[in-house]
Order: structure tokens, then C-alpha cells, then sequence
């Protein structure tokens, strides 16, 4: 079967692995093009996805500016391909590309569709509590993940894992759903179930802005923030002033804790300082801060930093 595979970060690079390992043709690999970086932006960085194609010995990488075009479409065209199969690539793609390849053009989406289409569902589903997601491929149409469902596969979510963690979780899972779905296309048993799209959720593009803590809201919700912003943008506050970054937390449920504090706090106030971590008030519960940052500062466990930190200063 003669694929052509499109993705860009780090997140679609076991599925490339995997059509490689699988013995499928991979007659090119669409990735972004390289990004400008450093201080001077001189400095230009390709795609995980381009890194990996040139180490598994893959030579036809294409890097088009745009997917839209005529000249893009007769490219792919020419490649002749069975499949277009596609994960975080980035960009929806037109007609004119999904009407080429004969079994279709497949999509590796990171959430149990039709929850959480669009931009960083794995973020979304911690930063929202959920217990578990997955990993859902389907035949792509027009829309933004709404096409027909060919498989999914589920996983629990655990109670501290962070999005980093998470991502490390669903791109092997990806690639095995992947391998799968290209399996079931060639033996002709690959099924297609409409989604429901009267259950569909969209998610937006994680922003640094994303990251800031509101301490009205309760210790659970904050701690969801924390873990599905880490590792970017991070969740952060403000401390006397200057931006703090909060990387690992807990809702704090010991009793001694709770009753020492009791009563009423502005959320965000810094109620005590204890040797592995910082308690304070939130709208609903407190919240436990085990691992933070200053500016211009490298993380830090509480137990090296907290003993300088003031109970009683509000985040915010």
C-alpha cells in the first residue's frame, strides 16, 4: 500500500515509525516548513516530523507554505498514493487533496471524537478533569474532525498526570491505531460511523494566556490547570508582583491542614508555608504547591525555596 504521510511535531512521529517498521511505501512525507529561532530568529529548525523522516532514510520530504493550491494538489497526484494518512499536521486539508488517494485520506486525532475537535484536546481533557480519552481515526472530509469514524482506543487518565505525560501515552497509542486502521483498509474491513455531531465539542489553540491562574476558582480545577498547561505554557501567578510559575500541585486533603486553616480566606492567599509545600486558599478547597519558578529562575522543589516565601501575600 503506497502512503503518503502528513505531521508535523513530535506527537506524529511514532506513526511515521510505524508505517516504516510496517513495510509500507511511503512515497513522501509532508511536514510545516522549518521555523526561525532564537533571539535573532536566524536560526532555522525543522519539523520533529522531518528530523525523523530523514533518519529513517525517507528523501521525498515536502515542506509546502500552502495546502491550497493547484501545484500542491498535482504534486500529490503524481505520488499516486492508496492512502493520505495525517496526524497533527496542522492545516485542514481541501478537497482537491482528499479526493485523490483511492482509499481515502485518514486522520490520527488525539480524543475519543466527536469531544475535544480542533487544537490541543489532550491539554482540554486534563485542564477539564476528564478520566479518560483516547485516540480516534477517521476518514476526513471538509470540516474540522467531523469525518466518519474508523476506530478508536480508549486510556485512563490518571489523577496527576500532566500533558506532557499524556502525549507521551497517545502517540504510541496513535501509531498503533494507525497501523491498525491501514490494516483494516487493505483487507477491506475498515467500518465508517457517522459521528454525532449534536455531541461535539471544539477546543481552541493553547495561548500563554491560557496558563493564568484564577484562584476563585476550586483547588481541583486549579490543579487541572496546572498539569494540562505543563509542560507549555505552564500555569503562573503572580507573587509580590513578579510572575511565578507553578508546575506540580495538589489538592490538599489532610484534615490536620484543613482544620488549622479553617475559615474564611481571599483565594489566593499563601495560608502556610510547610517544609515540601505551600497551602493556599482557593474559591473551593486549598490547594497544595509542590513545585515552582521564579523569574529568571529554574524550577524548583518547595522544600529548596518555600522557607523564603510570606504567608499571608496573595497570588494573583
Amino acid at each position: 500500500m503506497r502512503i503518503v504521510f502528513m505531521g508535523t511535531p513530535d506527537f506524529a512521529v511514532p506513526c511515521l515509525e510505524a508505517l516504516v517498521s510496517s513495510g509500507y511505501d511511503v512515497a513522501a512525507v509532508v511536514t510545516q516548513p522549518d521555523k526561525p529561532v532564537g533571539r535573532s530568529q536566524s536560526v532555522l529548525k525543522p519539523p520533529a516530523v522531518k528530523e525523523a523522516a530523514i533518519r529513517l532514510g525517507i528523501s521525498n520530504i515536502l515542506q509546502p507554505e500552502k495546502v491550497r493550491t493547484p501545484e500542491f494538489a498535482e504534486t500529490l497526484r503524481e505520488l499516486a498514493p492508496d492512502v493520505i494518512a495525517t496526524a497533527a499536521y496542522g492545516k485542514i486539508l481541501p478537497k482537491s487533496v482528499l479526493e485523490i488517494p483511492k482509499h481515502g485520506c485518514i486522520n490520527v486525532h488525539a480524543s475519543l471524537l466527536p469531544k475535544y475537535r480542533g487544537a490541543a484536546p489532550i491539554q482540554w481533557a486534563l485542564i477539564n478533569g476528564e478520566s479518560k480519552t483516547g485516540i480516534t481515526t477517521f476518514f476526513m472530509d471538509e470540516g474540522m474532525d467531523t469525518g466518519d469514524i474508523i476506530l478508536m482506543k480508549e486510556t485512563e487518565i490518571d489523577p496527576d498526570m500532566n500533558a506532557q505525560e499524556l502525549f507521551d501515552r497517545l502517540k504510541v497509542l496513535g501509531a498503533e491505531a494507525l497501523t491498525e486502521t491501514l490494516e483494516a483498509l487493505r483487507n477491506g474491513t475498515a467500518t465508517r460511523t457517522p459521528q454525532d455531531h449534536s455531541r461535539a465539542t471544539y477546543v481552541s489553540m493553547m495561548t500563554r494566556e491560557t496558563g493564568r491562574i484564577d484562584w476563585n476558582k476550586s483547588a481541583a480545577e486549579i490543579h487541572n490547570l496546572v498539569r494540562g498547561t505543563n509542560p507549555w505554557p505552564g500555569a503562573y501567578t503572580f507573587y509580590k508582583g513578579k510572575r511565578l510559575k507553578i508546575w506540580k500541585t495538589a489538592v490538599c486533603k489532610d484534615p490536620d491542614v484543613i482544620s488549622a486553616v479553617s475559615g474564611e480566606a481571599r483565594p489566593g492567599t499563601l495560608l502556610k508555608c510547610r517544609k515540601q509545600d505551600l497551602i493556599a486558599a482557593t474559591g473551593s478547597g486549598l490547594l497544595a504547591i509542590t513545585e515552582l519558578q521564579f523569574e529568571n529562575a529554574r524550577r524548583m522543589s518547595v522544600a529548596e525555596c518555600g522557607h523564603n516565601m510570606d504567608v499571608g501575600e496573595v497570588f494573583g
